[in-house]
């Protein structure tokens, strides 16, 4: 048998968990440690009976693994994976890969510096059902994109907002979840050039948002729309819809919509629409259904990761993308800010 790929955990927080639950269930996977300040960290490498450390570096000096999951606080993302490249061991950093676009090029540039591969955990890239959509946009079946809707609606309850960060700016459904949303899109329908947007606090009353909405233009000519709010009763989310974890109610509907001038194709149920004859308004139009087998996005970024490291597969979001991603986030912000549009266009070097 092939030696199971060994990583470390740096941050054993709530995603953190989620991954040493998922390296548990792969047997080409081990858990060589964890690096975590807290007492429930070091709790929990004894419990499983690994070795612990408060300080990463530390750990990655004791241990060295092949591979480390970056999971700590998102203001530390970065100079916790550049002491993991410096020291040869690839990273796979946690959204957002940072806290500002200028932070992430550090990242960028220490990748390129060491050749250590880097992994942005995106991990609804590894989602089979956007996989299959990515290939039907490619493949043409929709045409020329003309647009993307997304609604991203859902009810966090009070308790939530005990952490006071949850509360004050940075700590808000935009960098928490429509990272996810413009991530998404732009693995689906291409990089995104430009954002306006608006958002509000009225209902909580906190100094950060509760809702927002944003037009986007990407760069071949379509738009999208996105609409977001976490502090709607609604079922119209990813999360909600395409069962990516348990802890989350499924719901029977669909998130996101992208439309072309052959189709249209509906997600996460992956329902393409199209004219079998000519394409006119009056004319009937044909729902086919696709489907792919259903599978886990965190255990298959891991299994993803692994053949990173062993260097049978380029990293599905790198360094440089996950920072694209972050550009176009940040743009949603700066665009409520201001009340203009913010481009997303990578500065020319």
């Amino acid at each position: 048998m092939n030696t199971p790929t060994s990583l470390v955990l740096i941050g054993a927080g709530a995603i953190g968990r989620t991954h040493i639950d998922r390296i548990a269930r792969d047997p080409s996977l081990a858990l060589a440690g964890i690096a975590d300040p807290t007492d429930a960290g070091r709790q929990l490498a004894e419990r499983l009976g690994v070795p612990w450390s408060a300080d990463h570096r530390g750990l990655l000096e004791r241990v060295r693994p092949q591979g480390a999951v970056v999971a700590t606080p998102n203001a530390s993302h970065v100079g916790v994976a550049s002491d993991c490249l410096e020291r040869g061991v690839a990273a796979l950093v946690e959204k957002p890969v940072a806290d500002t676009v200028a932070e992430a090029q550090l990242l960028v540039d220490a990748q390129a510096r060491t050749q250590v591969p880097v992994l942005v955990g995106h991990h609804r890239r590894h989602n089979p059902i956007n996989r299959r959509a990515r290939q039907i946009v490619a493949e043409g079946r929709l045409g020329r994109l003309v647009s993307a809707n997304v609604m991203a609606s859902f009810y966090k309850p009070e308790t939530y907002f005990e952490a006071a960060w949850r509360r004050e700016p940075g700590g808000g459904p935009v960098l928490i979840n429509l990272i996810h949303e413009i991530d998404m899109l732009r693995f689906l329908c291409g990089e995104i050039v430009s954002v306006q947007a608006l958002s509000s606090n009225a209902v909580r009353g906190f100094a950060v948002e509760d809702t927002a909405a944003a037009v986007l233009r990407f760069e071949n000519g379509a738009l999208g729309t996105v609409t977001l709010s976490d502090t709607a009763a609604a079922p119209w989310c990813w999360d909600f819809c395409a069962g990516e974890q348990d802890q989350y109610p499924p719901q029977n509907v669909q998130s996101h919509f992208i439309a072309g001038t052959h189709g249209s194709l509906s997600l996460p149920d992956l329902a393409l629409w199209h004219y079998r004859g000519e394409r006119h308004w009056h004319a009937e139009i044909t729902r086919e259904q696709d489907s792919v087998h259903r599978q886990d996005p965190y255990s298959a970024q891991l299994r993803h990761f692994a053949a990173v490291i062993q260097g049978r597969e380029a990293p599905l979001c790198s360094a440089t993308d996950g920072q694209r991603t972050l550009r176009a986030t940040l743009a949603v912000l700066e665009a409520a800010r201001s009340g203009g549009a913010i481009s997303c266009t990578v500065p020319a070097s």
